[in-house]
């Protein structure tokens, strides 16, 4: 159980919130149950436009007062943070930015259940070391999380023998298995949660009752309305530039996301998804769909 790696994700920074009418305001704005969140629990949510459009991602997991922790995208979080205020409006709650008093870690390796004394649910969390470490709530596979108060990185490392990692091994595992990493791999404001697996891999609570663009979600999921999918790509010949186009027969199917080696993802129409003629420049393209993925056309 010594070969557990842990990757310091520096693109990523915690919103620290707390307050008596946290949850019903998170409720009414965001895709996911809040009130799923516990000290044992943390979850994988959305926030989206009226229209239905992504505007971000986040995990939400128990912090020590009571409060929550949003891990979320570094660049943009003063971004989210203006957005969660607006809607807060008079609520009892309060939301700060933590600078770098967190630090955002993957995990991967063997045995993460057992070095971290969790089980392997997704989600399944624990605190420690004034912060919390919990399995990824999207998929098992990809590992587990933590967020530590940066003083406390040294300990934490040393006290469940941490190697350091890359963030390139951990991107490497993401795009095999699939699992987009906010705006990286999606348009903001252009993105819907249904084309990039924000269904099957846990963002979404369809029992939760309204939040800011439900209805439109709602309408797309229960119309068959999704014309096309984030999926893993090999990609074959000279690599090209993220955001090329990719292309079947001369005509445009989609655009390459990220690209890390010849693995990526790429947004793609489903009716070009089982095309052995999709390009990108000139590299071919070839979609490698994980069994979590569930296509309707």
């Amino acid at each position: 159980m010594n070969d557990i790696v842990a990757i310091k994700l520096e693109h990523r920074t915690v919103l620290k919130l707390a307050g008596d009418e946290l949850i019903p305001f998170l409720q009414a704005v965001v895709t996911q149950d809040i009130s799923q969140v516990t000290p044992t629990k943390s979850v994988w949510s959305a926030l989206l436009t009226p229209q239905g459009k992504f505007l971000h991602d986040f995990f939400v997991t128990s912090s020590l007062n009571g409060g929550l922790f949003l891990d979320c995208e570094k660049e943009r979080a003063p971004d989210l943070l203006r957005r969660l205020k607006l809607y807060k409006m008079r609520s009892k709650a309060t939301l700060e930015l933590t600078d770098n008093h967190y630090t955002v870690l993957a995990l991967q390796g063997h045995d993460l259940d057992k070095k971290f004394e969790l089980s392997l649910k997704k989600g399944s969390s624990k605190e420690t070391f004034g912060g919390c470490v919990y399995i990824d709530p999207r998929h098992q596979a990809i590992g587990a999380r933590a967020i530590i108060p940066t003083e406390n990185l040294a300990v934490f490392m040393k006290e469940y023998d941490l190697t350091e990692g890359t963030l390139a091994g951990y991107d490497q595992t993401r795009v095999a298995l699939g699992i987009p990493d906010g705006s990286r791999d999606l348009e903001v404001e252009k993105s819907i949660l249904l084309e990039n697996g924000f269904n099957e891999l846990g963002a979404i609570d369809w029992d939760k009752g309204c939040y800011i663009g439900q209805e439109l979600t709602a309408r797309t999921k229960y119309r068959a309305l999704i014309k096309k999918r984030l999926v893993p790509v090999t990609l074959t010949g000279p690599l090209p530039l993220i955001g090329s186009d990719i292309t079947n027969a001369g005509k445009n199917v989609g655009v390459l996301r990220s690209l890390y080696g010849n693995q990526g993802l790429a947004t793609l129409k489903i009716d070009a998804l089982g095309s052995d003629q999709l390009l990108c420049n000139e590299a071919i393209v070839t979609p490698q769909l994980p069994d979590w993925i569930e296509i309707t056309s």
